[in-house]
């Protein structure tokens, strides 16, 4: 069964190759046994640098399941996430990931995450992205305005 859903993601990938929407990744969300969500790498196609087929299959599963949360569901992507998409899935609470290429191979035609997962093991201070923390008490104020509203739905 997960081989014959790892197969969808990686015809998904297939198919956004051939038309040129992206690269070579695709993903399938399946719950209960269901396909719920689809996606495929469409960064060029949309111009948008978080179309990962990841995330763009949490996106639909969500938006199919009207939910934000998918901890029932498990994930199937034509390549082993990167780092972005990695915590898309965490933050979705997506609990198990098939794979079936891996950063390796990504890295071999061209897509390397190694700097990201590099930067990400670096204090803040020392990564390529400037990270400067601004005191502005309204940051704060907007902290404890969330931490104490009542009516919040918290994930």
């Amino acid at each position: 069964m997960n081989e014959k859903f790892l197969t969808q993601a990686i015809e998904q990938a297939f198919d956004c190759v051939h038309k040129n929407k992206g690269g070579p990744f695709g993903a399938v969300i399946v719950q209960d046994g269901k396909v719920i969500g689809r996606g495929c790498n469409s960064v060029t196609s949309a111009n948008d640098p978080t179309a990962h087929a990841e995330v763009m299959a949490i996106r639909d599963a969500c938006r199919n399941l009207q939910t934000f949360h998918l901890p029932d569901a498990v994930i199937y992507t034509s390549c082993e996430p990167c780092p972005m998409c990695l915590s898309a899935i965490y933050w979705a609470g997506i609990k198990t990931v098939y794979y079936g290429s891996d950063r390796e191979d990504a890295d071999r035609i061209g897509f390397s995450d190694k700097f990201i997962y590099d930067e990400l093991a670096l204090p803040p201070e020392k990564r390529l992205v400037a990270m400067i923390q601004l005191d502005v008490p309204l940051a704060k104020d907007l902290m404890k305005a969330w931490e104490e509203k009542q009516d919040k739905i918290p994930y």
